[in-house]
């Protein structure tokens, strides 16, 4: 009898043990629209490809091609939107619906452009919850949907060159791509970005705030921002200077938009400055 009580508890711990392994590899977001090829890269340092409903874990950094747009859709609610020739990083990520306290949002947007409807984490529990960090500056929320690209000092795509998996993937035919190859130059490969580089932003609805080693700076709703390098603090632009977000139709309205003129989607923020 007391063997078989043995056996039972050993029974009982490994299946909590499953039940715990399970619950801390719960993934982070998953991918909802896609317009080419998109993969991933993990802690381990594997790299996988990635299509629709793939999930997303704490750690990988995910690049897009040179033509693809891709969604992910966060547990917290929250969508990032990543536009070609990005690399993005979930560098730390925990959200459970029933411990607001603990939760934590840290990103990294390595190179190229992004645009999000931030989700729960930064709007309960604790408010600094939520970084987005970037090679110049980070980026601090408060219920918001902004628009970040880095221009990295080469200028080009070809500066930094992809994974072999993404660029063998990327000479591949896709059929969601017709839509927006018009605003890539006909189809072809985007041409180079002649902006100075560094981080520029814009809100769309909500506030951001704008840190690095060189001060800060909030930028409300129709504002758009750029900070050249960590030492210089964020300043607010008069214009747009030519930032652009065209996501594939299929992509639907509250991914898209992104361009000068541009309106929030969804409903209202929390606009409190940090």
């Amino acid at each position: 009898m007391t063997h078989q009580r043995t056996i039972a508890i050993s029974l009982l711990i490994t299946c909590l043990l499953l039940w715990a392994t399970m619950a801390l590899a719960a993934p982070a977001a998953t991918v909802t629209h896609l317009s080419g090829p998109l993969v991933a890269q993990t802690v381990s340092g594997t790299t996988k490809s990635l299509s629709i409903g793939s999930k997303i874990e704490a750690g990988d950094t995910v690049e897009t091609a040179r033509r693809t747009y891709a969604s992910l859709k966060f547990t917290d609610g929250s969508l990032v939107t990543l536009k070609p020739n990005t690399r993005f990083k979930v560098e730390v990520y925990a959200y459970d619906k029933a411990k607001p306290k603990d939760d934590a949002g840290s990103y990294s947007l390595i190179k190229g452009g992004l645009r999000t409807i931030t989700g729960q984490i930064g709007k309960r529990g604790n408010q600094d919850s939520y970084q987005m960090k970037t090679p110049t500056a980070t980026i601090g929320i408060r219920g918001t949907i902004y628009v970040a690209e880095y221009v990295s000092p080469e200028k080009t795509a070809e500066g930094n060159p992809m994974p072999p998996m993404l660029a063998l993937a990327d000479t591949a035919v896709i059929s969601d791509a017709a839509p927006f190859m018009v605003a890539d130059a006909g189809g072809g490969p985007p041409a180079s970005d002649e902006r100075n580089p560094g981080l520029y932003v814009q809100v769309l609805d909500g506030l951001i705030h704008v840190s690095n080693g060189g001060g800060s700076q909030n930028f409300a709703a129709g504002q758009f921002g750029y900070t050249p390098s960590f030492r210089q603090p964020p300043i607010i632009l008069p214009s747009n200077p030519g930032m652009q977000f065209t996501p594939p139709p299929s992509f639907g309205s509250s991914v898209g938009g992104g361009g000068q003129g541009a309106g929030p989607s969804g409903g209202g923020a929390d606009c409190q400055v940090r």
